[in-house]
């Protein structure tokens, strides 16, 4: 017992001081990264991701997302800035994942919710996946190729059963999905920044809760 009774106690005290989630977002919200660290509304799976000069950095994080403490409406609009400093280009995002899950090996990672890429694969496709990236009926399309630098303003509007998403164009999709059995509920709440090798980067990211 004299063992045992210091660990219980350790492990207590880790579970009583477990940060809780801010509140779920039910109302406009945004964050513009005007400071110079991630802040608590942030979760980091890996130590991949900064704050610098008004803008949010990913590189390198080989598929461990940046998630967002806060719970995502379930019908919303979320809109970024996005951009990359890299020819390969591969800005990514996940929405309505569970708010933890990221790649432990470098392996075939399973997203727990809806993955949009532009620019994927060396600057060849970009595509909405639910859950898997590499499945080979995704929504695709092969231009335009993302520009080294180039800022990006990203819209993505989920209503029912369908997920429109906009790049620089607010009354065309650049790619829509449809999906009869949508991703909701416990384990598809939360909003993350994701990344694998390329210097990506976001700004000026907004989520308002839709009807």
């Amino acid at each position: 017992m004299r063992v045992l009774a210091p660990l219980l106690v350790t492990a207590a005290f880790a579970l009583g001081c477990k940060q809780p989630d801010p509140p779920p977002i039910t109302s406009a919200w945004s964050d513009s990264f005007e400071r110079e660290s991630l802040g608590g509304d942030w979760h980091a799976t890996q130590d991949s991701y900064r704050v610098s000069g008004g803008a949010l950095s990913g590189r390198g994080a080989y598929n461990h997302p940046l998630w967002l403490r806060k719970k995502l409406p379930r019908h919303a609009s979320i809109e970024l800035t996005a951009w990359s400093n890299s020819p390969a280009g591969d800005i990514k995002i996940e929405a309505w994942g569970d708010g933890q899950s990221y790649d432990a090996d470098k392996g075939a990672y399973m997203a727990t919710g809806y993955v949009f890429i532009m620019g994927g694969w060396n600057n060849a496709r970009s595509i909405i996946a639910k859950r898997d990236e590499h499945a080979p009926d995704v929504p695709t399309r092969t231009t335009p190729k993302v520009e080294v630098g180039r800022k990006y303003r990203w819209k993505i509007v989920r209503s029912q059963g369908r997920i429109d998403w906009y790049v620089d164009d607010g009354t065309t999709p650049f790619l829509s999905l449809e999906d009869a059995q949508p991703l909701e509920g416990q384990g598809h709440e939360y909003f993350g920044i994701n990344n694998w090798e390329s210097d990506t980067w976001f700004d000026d990211l907004s989520i308002t809760p839709l009807p």
